[in-house]
């Protein structure tokens, strides 16, 4: 069975992917902030295993995941947890941008460098869930859109990076989806939330499981996924 290690698992597009990957049968090892949140993962996708790392402090995950069991196989890494903070660049304290550059880009950078051998044995898939902010940038945006800038940049190197080894490198730009994150958003910007507004996170899963399950001669290097209303 093809096994899957995911971040944001617990809420949203990530919640949407797990139960779809584990339906079909997969393994799904689910990456957890710490042990109280890995104990509700487990509640929440049964049968999927956990492993223990916080994103918001990348310089611990090497150190983390040593002292667990690591997966044997690792056929995909999908990055799909993230966190934002609004503010303008005049308002945005250096806590606010490490918070989120930590979590959107460097983690990712890490769990990719520390999964990457694993990858290589399976000429697996590493996807990114970037946003529609990694590709334009918008005022009250800045720090959550240069992480996610940086997070395409991260994307496309490790693409030119492991071609030849056989490691398929997508990035996928959602659009506004309805989630704990876009509630959150539009409480920053102080507007109603109307979830039936945005994409429903099974539209976004479906997306991510064609470019995952896409036949060995094609890779999908970018997808752009709107709202359709």
């Amino acid at each position: 069975m093809p096994t899957h290690v995911i971040t944001g698992a617990g809420s949203g597009i990530g919640a949407a992917v797990t139960r779809r990957l584990l339906e079909r049968g997969d393994e799904a090892v689910l990456l957890a902030r710490d042990a109280g949140r890995a104990k509700e993962l487990a509640g929440m996708h049964p049968g999927a295993r956990t492993l223990v790392g916080d994103l918001s402090n990348p310089d611990r995950l090497s150190w983390a995941l040593a002292q667990q069991s690591m997966p044997e196989q690792v056929d995909s890494l999908l990055h799909i947890a993230g966190v934002v903070e609004l503010g303008g660049v005049g308002d945005l304290t250096p806590k606010a941008w490490h918070f989120q550059l930590n979590a959107n880009l460097v983690a990712p950078a890490e769990l990719t460098r520390l999964f990457l051998p694993l990858l290589r044995v399976a000429q697996g898939h590493v996807l990114f869930v970037n946003s529609g902010a990694g590709l334009a940038a918008h005022a009250e945006w800045s720090a959550y859109a240069a992480s996610k800038h940086g997070l395409k940049a991260l994307a496309d190197s490790l693409r030119h990076e492991e071609h030849a080894n056989g490691v398929r490198v997508t990035s996928v730009y959602p659009g506004r989806t309805a989630s704990p994150m876009q509630a959150k958003v539009h409480q920053q910007e102080g507007k109603e939330y109307a979830p039936s507004r945005w994409i429903d996170p099974e539209s976004v899963a479906t997306t991510i499981l064609m470019a995952v399950d896409l036949p060995r001669d094609a890779e999908v290097n970018d997808l752009t996924v709107r709202p359709g209303r």
